[in-house]
């Protein structure tokens, strides 16, 4: 076996990818991402150690989040740039070990000989295949663990990867929480941590719920106070005549920073995937030139980018092997890379687009318009509560029976049209509400309208999957009941590890009764699957018509 990596959903044969990943990962960069991995527990040991003493460390705290962001499915591909942050660690290790160790002294007055795991000790080799034989000893399968523990380490470690991504969105908004830096390097020493046992790692995966959650909340003020509360605003799905940049990913930062710098250019720029709730902040939506939303979700950004005289800029996960017919004219951002393909960095927090701008000029752009429908999008907590009385009046009058938030990840794999004949058999006395990019599966249908509202609400990216849980929670309060008491079904659908912490955040909550496919992870245990049974009655999805009849009868 050269690698194996079981993270997302389209692992191989459901159990690993052990050649090659499925999202396009060489077996070099699935490796150095464990090795990268293993020197963040190592890290993290020494963090969380300091932490206790009061001392705390603003690099640390961020190497470990872009680390962890790092790792997360279709984010780097390049080996080289990931061997690059090995190196780093090495020093942030050795700044925060040293920072620990004299608070210690400080604090005792004696120097600390306590036993530490193998990782607080690991260190990366110097060549490139003296690392990869290090790299895979220190993977997700090292150790004699028994399965449920393994599984409850890696459902943690994923969960931490997707609110590395939330952190990291919210920390260069300038948002950051005390609670959700500490806890990185908590959880993170507690992989490594043999003493730890079942009990205590579940009780590890209910606080990574709870702390997630604060973690998107943060991420939620971080937009909403720099862009505006998104509003219910039609979207365009017209492509215009003239020179275009497509802007794919999740950053709304990044996408800001491109329309201040590309006003009265003539270019107009198109959101791609999960920027399409773009369109419904004020503070983006203002732009002129943001013209409209081109494609549907990350998977078919191969054929869609294919044979288009358009820019493309990544700003995060998402990104997939770029094709020949347009890799010198897409540009990554942030965290993602892929080797070989231009790269923008920030410089003081400020990233200069001018070589896209430059590019999407030169090539031209569209040389007719292509006309199309539009969609809406902007139903987002603050949207969706305002409109409480008119839902509650709805419902006590019998308009509205039930509500489904149908939802998720996107991805390529087989099965997914599943989520398109769920929504198509809704019943039309229904609500729809919906959020990331599964919602491609059936966004252009036509669902109507109960009264004077939308059948389908668009909550935003899987980013915005606070507002999901903040409108459950307003509809529970307004109808004084609990939310798993409220007429409501979570049919979700996951790829990634962002989907991974959202699930954790809702078991945390005590939300039961998720239907969640269109497989189940391969790293849950048979046992710890039971537990979720039981305990929080979660179930895979069958056949649309089943799941329909079983959830209305």
């Amino acid at each position: 076996m050269t690698m194996f990596c079981r993270q997302c959903e389209q692992t191989a044969k459901g159990t690993g990818c052990t050649i090659q990943g499925v999202c396009g990962k060489d077996e070099t960069t699935a490796v150095l991402q464990d090795a990268l991995l293993y020197a963040l527990k190592g890290i993290s040991v020494y963090a969380n150690l300091a932490r206790g003493l009061g001392v705390k460390d603003a690099e640390v705290d961020l190497f470990l989040i872009e680390g962890l962001f790092t790792t997360v499915t279709n984010v780097d591909f390049d080996p080289e740039h990931i061997r690059m942050i090995i190196d780093a660690s090495r020093r942030v290790k050795d700044k925060i070990k040293k920072q620990f160790l004299e608070g210690y002294k400080k604090k005792y007055g004696k120097e600390f000989f306590g036993a530490l795991p193998a990782a607080a000790s690991w260190k990366p080799a110097a060549t490139m295949d003296e690392l990869m034989e290090q790299a895979r000893v220190v993977g997700i399968l090292a150790g004699d663990v028994n399965d449920d523990l393994r599984s409850l380490r890696e459902l943690i470690l994923y969960g931490l990867k997707g609110m590395a991504a939330y952190a990291d969105h919210a920390r260069i908004l300038g948002k950051e929480s005390e609670e959700v830096n500490a806890f990185f390097p908590k959880a993170m020493a507690a992989l490594v941590d043999d003493r730890l046992s079942a009990d205590d790692l579940t009780a590890m995966v209910m606080e990574l719920g709870k702390v997630n959650l604060a973690c998107m909340e943060l991420l939620d003020k971080a937009h909403t106070e720099r862009f505006g509360h998104p509003l219910p605003t039609e979207v365009s799905l017209t492509i215009k005549k003239g020179p275009a940049i497509i802007v794919s990913g999740h950053d709304l930062y990044d996408l800001e920073q491109l329309l201040i710098q590309t006003q009265g250019k003539g270019i107009n720029i198109y959101t791609h995937g999960e920027m399409l709730p773009a369109h419904g902040y004020p503070g983006l939506r203002k732009y002129t030139h943001l013209s409209g939303h081109f494609g549907s979700a990350w998977q078919n950004q191969q054929k869609e980018f294919d044979a288009i005289p358009a820019v493309i800029l990544m700003t995060t996960n998402c990104i997939q092997k770029p094709k020949d017919s347009y890799k010198d004219r897409i540009f990554t951002t942030g965290l993602v890379a892929w080797p070989r393909v231009e790269h923008v960095d920030a410089v003081n927090g400020v990233k200069d687009f001018s070589r896209l701008i430059n590019k999407a000029l030169e090539l031209g752009g569209f040389s007719e318009g292509k006309k199309d429908k539009a969609i809406m999008v902007g139903f987002a907590h603050n949207a969706v509560l305002a409109l409480a009385d008119k839902v509650i009046a709805a419902v006590k009058a019998k308009q509205i029976r039930h509500f489904f938030l149908i939802g998720g990840c996107d991805g390529a794999k087989p099965g997914r049209n599943y989520y398109t004949e769920f929504a198509q058999k809704v019943p039309a006395d229904c609500l729809i509400l919906t959020l990331a990019c599964g919602k491609f599966r059936f966004n252009k249908l036509d669902f109507g309208f109960i009264g004077d509202l939308p059948r389908l609400l668009d909550c935003g990216q899987c980013n915005d999957a606070y507002s999901a849980i903040a409108i459950a929670s307003g509809l529970a309060k307004a109808f004084n009941c609990e939310v798993n008491d409220l007429p409501l079904s979570l049919v979700l659908s996951w790829y990634e590890q962002k989907a991974v912490c959202i699930l954790i955040t809702l078991l945390s909550l005590g939300i039961k009764n998720i239907r969640l496919g269109p497989s189940l992870p391969a790293f849950v245990s048979p046992n710890l699957l039971n537990i979720l049974v039981e305990k929080f009655d979660i179930r895979p999805v069958t056949t649309a018509d089943e799941d329909m009849k079983a959830i209305l009868g």
